[in-house]
């Protein structure tokens, strides 16, 4: 990637962006940047998250935060600081985060700590050591706990949004008396993962099961989902992990079950992250900038008024204020541009920052009581009348929602392809993207030689109850699974 998060000095905003087919990696920095969604900070490797980008976030949030207390989930909050001795209990979850663990060793006039302190790079060790102490029998379990919070992971090749030291997301863990159970919450929030992008961000996805290479540390088997960037390449967009019962043995969180017997709890995670909001740039923008989809845009139409004079401006915002409040009654998040710049320059602006609709209002507008709308995807113009604009201004914007989730599924159709052999996936992605679907026999030499014949193609995802035909692209034995392979973020 192009950039690193280390520059302190203030932008510059100017309108223009590199183009997208130019410079894919420019483009979407110029576009988090100008649309003021996210900047660098003066810490190297952490953002700025700008309102315009917390404002999606928080969308997002209250989407999701919905969804699983449908289901019986609490938000909890832990300490950001985790003693060594509770991540050293479990061995292969702390060798999969050891080069990116920030630790505190000293406190002000205290000097320094008997024990190092991680900044938590995600929570396992401290929920699971805490909430043990509150499991004594199956009548605690289960145990839905989620937290919203801030982790760290010292990243040195940092991207807004999509890599950086910190971010902001939610993890969840929860503790079960069963196997199935565990499993079945796995399942569970991975659909809740695919409303989000789907329903929400308007971005298809792969559901699947990652392979063994893949897994998070320490799980039995980690489930994802995987977008489709409009560079071809592969964004993980959330994952659920089932740990079984490695967690609990480590941290010793155990209960009584109905039998009287101790058994240990069956456990899982998952969590999705500020990263969605880098996705839903790079999964619609185009050459003028972001395209937002209705349901999780900060503003969902704004209101340009055109005019000549001071007379002009009079006359249009007399007729504005006629119908915008019942606009935004009606729930629609309407923005009025009142600035002094030219319309030209306001039109620019709110392309730039991916606003779903544009309403045109001008002296002949008020005259014919109606509104000029200009759709952000289509860029039509045409014109709809002041009686009833709320409710017609809110299916424009359920029909903008479906016409961007088509188009971008249109776009991975397109971009999606079918090989049965190592030769021919090593010659696609010698030039091409996309998501490449090959047999795969499961064995990790066979993943581990597309990964180096390719240069760094891995993997994504793969449903693990449709078994494969035929053989394996690399070792020619009988294929378990029909895997997609992509280049990703």
């Amino acid at each position: 990637m192009a950039d690193t998060i280390e520059s302190t000095q203030t932008p510059t905003f100017v309108r223009e962006i590199t183009k997208m087919s130019e410079d894919f990696d420019r483009w979407y920095t110029d576009v988090v940047r100008k649309a003021e969604l996210a900047d660098y900070s003066p810490v190297r490797g952490c953002m700025v998250v700008r309102p315009y980008g917390y404002a999606i976030w928080e969308h997002i949030q209250r989407a999701f935060d919905d969804m699983i207390k449908s289901s019986g989930h609490e938000n909890w909050y832990f300490p950001l600081l985790i003693p060594e001795s509770f991540l050293a209990r479990e061995a292969e979850h702390v060798e999969g985060f050891t080069p990116e663990v920030a630790w505190v060793t000293e406190a002000g006039k205290h000097g320094r700590l008997e024990e190092r302190l991680a900044i938590r790079p995600t929570s396992e060790s401290i929920i699971g050591g805490t909430v043990g102490r509150y499991i004594q029998s199956h009548r605690d379990l289960p145990v839905l706990l989620n937290q919203w919070c801030n982790v760290v992971r010292w990243e040195m090749r940092t991207r807004l949004f999509l890599r950086t030291a910190e971010f902001l997301w939610q993890e969840g863990h929860t503790f079960h008396a069963t196997a199935q159970e565990a499993m079945d919450e796995v399942d569970l929030i991975l659909e809740y993962y695919r409303r989000i992008a789907e329903d929400w961000l308007a971005i298809p996805v792969l559901v699947g099961r990652k392979s063994e290479t893949e897994k998070f540390a320490g799980a039995v088997y980690s489930k994802s989902i995987e977008a489709m960037m409009r560079d071809g390449l592969a964004l993980q967009a959330g994952t659920s992990h089932y740990f079984g019962q490695n967690f609990s043995q480590a941290y010793g969180i155990s209960f009584t079950a109905h039998d009287n017997r101790r058994e240990y709890c069956y456990t899982t995670s998952w969590g999705i992250s500020t990263r969605l909001v880098g996705g839903l740039v790079m999964a619609h923008g185009d050459d003028a900038g972001l395209v937002l989809p209705p349901r999780v845009a900060p503003v969902q139409a704004v209101v340009v008024p055109i005019f000549r004079d001071a007379e002009g401006r009079e006359h249009v915002r007399r007729f504005v204020e006629t119908w915008q409040d019942l606009i935004r009654d009606a729930g629609v998040r309407l923005r009025v541009d009142w600035s002094e710049e030219r319309p030209g320059e306001k039109f620019n602006r709110w392309e730039l920052k991916g606003v779903p609709l544009r309403l045109e209002v001008g002296p002949r507008d008020v005259e014919a009581n109606q509104v000029m709308l200009v759709d952000r995807l289509s860029r039509e113009r045409r014109p709809l009348p002041v009686a009833g604009l709320a409710d017609r201004l809110q299916e424009e914007l359920d029909r903008f929602q479906i016409r961007l989730f088509e188009r971008a599924l249109e776009f991975r159709r397109r971009n999606t392809y079918e090989f049965a052999t190592l030769a021919e996936l090593v010659a696609h992605f010698r030039e091409g993207t996309g998501f490449a679907w090959a047999p795969w026999c499961g064995r990790d030499e066979c993943e581990a030689r597309v990964k180096e014949e390719t240069g760094g193609v891995t993997t994504r995802n793969f449903e693990p109850d449709v078994p494969a035909q035929g053989t394996c692209l690399v070792c020619g034995r009988p294929a378990r699974w029909r895997v997609a392979f992509g280049r990703s973020y």
